[in-house]
């Protein structure tokens, strides 16, 4: 299927709710993706006790009860309509997705606008929320691949720009229903809210009912942050682990950047594939790990290309050593004719599948919305990858060998000999 800019539309409401929406034929599902300025990012700062993961209760915590019904009145209801549905919180915001037939998007957009806006928030369901988070928690300390991503991230970006959803165990255990309301009324709000629809939609008619469904939803001030510094560039936490996992993470382009694609082309080149360089030299070539990868992340005003491996604790020291050596080298090398094509390929091939997905379309919306104000069709991404040129992403990886220092952490028994910052 290849998707025409005629068939993106979209439009603000005068709360400052930002629809867009795009028609895709002969699929008959529909889904929608709404993204609420409701991130870990909008907490409290760390130093005001009881709002460590408060993002993350508070998505779990509306979808227990809604409007007219209960918390199984209304998962019910969700299954009667077919929808496969899924609330969350990362960094930036909460997500709030649906998929289901495309006769059933109005209702199932319904029962959401009742848990936005008219919650039950009973104190008896906190417990129980809270029992789920130190679980995920504690969950995350026995898997010490993810740890180290997300500690690298809090120590990469400022704070709270790389703060964890999933919060702390001390966070998590000092909120109560209070800190939840707090922190809903204070952030679930219109402006600043994108809802992407994709599918098979009427887009007058789903107009005019989100429209109906979301007048009610008053606009808000957002609420102030304060960043401040992040750091140590360079750390490592101790753990009696059998493996040592090894973490970096260099400035990137955002999505905005006019050296966008240069920069996702670098990070596939990297280790965003079986053949890519990281992949190759560490993995096949010297044995020194089983898993490597480089990957890109973007927010609206930064971005990080993280790299991320784990060996054993007597060949870490040479792992670690062998990624700085191959980040240098392609810059200093340059890229060939052949690693590009086959990024390339690779690249427009997850992209071509994924707008076959209404679901995952439909999260692609809101997040262009975000991070360009617009959105991007499938002919202009398959263009921009086939305008990428040798020399320009040897360029960018040039400047991401030679003048970009990484934030590098380490998880382990021991740590790393690191280069000076």
């Amino acid at each position: 299927m290849t998707a025409t800019r005629s068939m993106i539309e979209h439009h603000t409401y005068e709360n400052g709710l930002v629809l867009v929406a795009e028609a895709m034929p002969n699929v008959r599902s529909a889904a929608f993706t709404m993204l609420l300025p409701a991130g870990a990012a909008y907490e409290r700062a760390p130093a005001r006790a009881g709002f460590g993961g408060a993002a993350t209760m508070t998505a779990e915590w509306i979808s227990r009860g809604a409007g007219s019904r209960d918390s199984r009145a209304l998962l019910t209801a969700l299954d009667n309509l077919g929808a496969n549905h899924a609330e969350s919180a990362q960094t930036l915001h909460t997500s709030l997705a649906v998929a289901t037939l495309g006769k059933n998007l109005v209702p199932a957009l319904e029962i959401f606008a009742d848990m936005i806006l008219r919650p039950h928030l009973d104190d008896d369901e906190v417990e129980p929320i809270r029992g789920l988070c130190l679980q995920n928690l504690r969950s995350l300390e026995d898997d010490p691949g993810s740890k180290v991503i997300y500690e690298l991230r809090r120590r990469h970006f400022p704070d709270p720009w790389g703060r964890s959803s999933a919060g702390t165990p001390e966070g998590v255990a000092a909120l109560q229903p209070d800190h939840l309301r707090s922190f809903l009324n204070e952030t679930y709000r219109p402006n600043g809210a994108i809802l992407g629809v994709a599918g098979a939609i009427d887009w007058p008619a789903l107009k005019d009912a989100v429209g109906e469904l979301f007048a009610a939803w008053p606009e808000r001030p957002a609420p102030p942050i304060e960043e401040h510094p992040a750091g140590p560039n360079r750390d490592h936490i101790h753990r009696d682990t059998q493996q040592t996992q090894i973490a970096l993470a260099y400035p990137a382009s955002t999505v905005a950047s006019p050296d966008y694609y240069d920069c996702r082309a670098v990070a596939a080149i990297l280790g965003g594939y079986s053949s890519a360089r990281l992949f190759t030299e560490v993995r096949e070539k010297r044995g020194l790990c089983y898993s490597v990868y480089a990957a890109y992340e973007g927010q609206l005003d930064r971005a990080a290309l993280f790299c991320h491996a784990g060996s054993t604790p007597e060949r870490a020291q040479e792992t670690l050593d062998v990624m700085l050596g191959e980040i240098a080298r392609l810059g200093r090398d340059g890229v060939e004719p052949d690693e590009l094509e086959t990024m390339r390929a690779g690249l427009k091939s997850s992209l071509i599948m994924a707008q076959e997905s209404s679901m995952s379309r439909s999260a692609a919306l809101a997040s262009d919305w975000f991070h360009l104000g617009r959105v991007r069709g499938l002919a202009e991404i398959s263009a921009a990858f086939d305008a990428l040129a040798v020399d320009a992403v040897g360029d960018y990886a040039a400047r991401l060998g030679r003048e970009l220092a990484p934030t590098i952490l380490t998880l382990g028994p021991a740590p790393l000999r690191q280069p000076p910052e």
